[in-house]
């Protein structure tokens, strides 16, 4: 497929990502540069200093809220990207509404408990909308433990172990190559083209 081909289809595509942190902003920045129509991205945290080694926001951009400024630096890459930005807490009550209209949605929470609560949340009352999470990317090296594994659809992508840590943090590279893959596996169901991905045994 062309890639003139490939922006066209995705032109008309509309990817919801929940969290805006390290693999949702590099996720997002990396959907909006293959050109993904319309991103609704939704965060209620502010950039930090300790960001800055594995989130897509810039030194200048501490202290802004995460949403506004993801929406700032997708738009300097990619203006024809229409980015609807939430600073708001997400929980079960405004999901639904949020990414009601998403042909996929991206889990990108940082803490266990959110997680649950999204992938409960979607899976009980939007099963149509495909879900991919994030899990396990701390840590350096192994690259041959990350991997993608689809539950109908559920598509949960990283190592699903190493949990973050002060022996193993957060850092760019792994997270990178969690968040590409995740936007990659993002690209194959909004393209028509999911691979077969490894299941769980029955």
């Amino acid at each position: 497929m062309l890639f003139n081909e490939i922006k066209k289809i995705l032109s008309g595509k509309t990817v919801g990502i929940a969290g805006c942190g390290g693999l949702g902003s590099n996720a997002a920045v990396a959907l909006a540069r293959v050109g993904v129509g319309t991103l609704i991205i939704a965060d209620f945290d502010r950039v930090d200093e300790t960001n800055l080694n594995r989130q897509y926001y810039f030194h200048d951009q501490m202290g802004q809220f995460k949403a506004s400024a993801l929406k700032n630096n997708i738009e300097k890459i990619n203006p024809s990207i229409l980015v609807h930005s939430h600073i708001i807490t997400l929980d079960e009550q405004n999901v639904s509404k949020l990414f009601a209209g998403c042909d996929v949605i991206v889990e990108a929470f940082d803490l266990a408990e959110m997680k649950e609560m999204l992938i409960e949340t979607v899976q009980s009352e939007m099963p149509n909308i495909p879900l991919v999470s994030g899990v396990g990317m701390s840590g350096w090296g192994q690259n041959e433990s990350i991997k993608t594994i689809r539950y109908d659809n559920l598509f949960i992508v990283g190592d699903g172990e190493i949990e973050a840590s002060k022996e193993t943090p957060p850092l760019a590279p792994r997270v990178g190559v969690v968040s590409n893959m995740m936007a990659n596996v993002v690209l194959e169901l909004l393209l028509g083209e999911m691979a077969n991905e490894t299941k769980p045994q029955q």
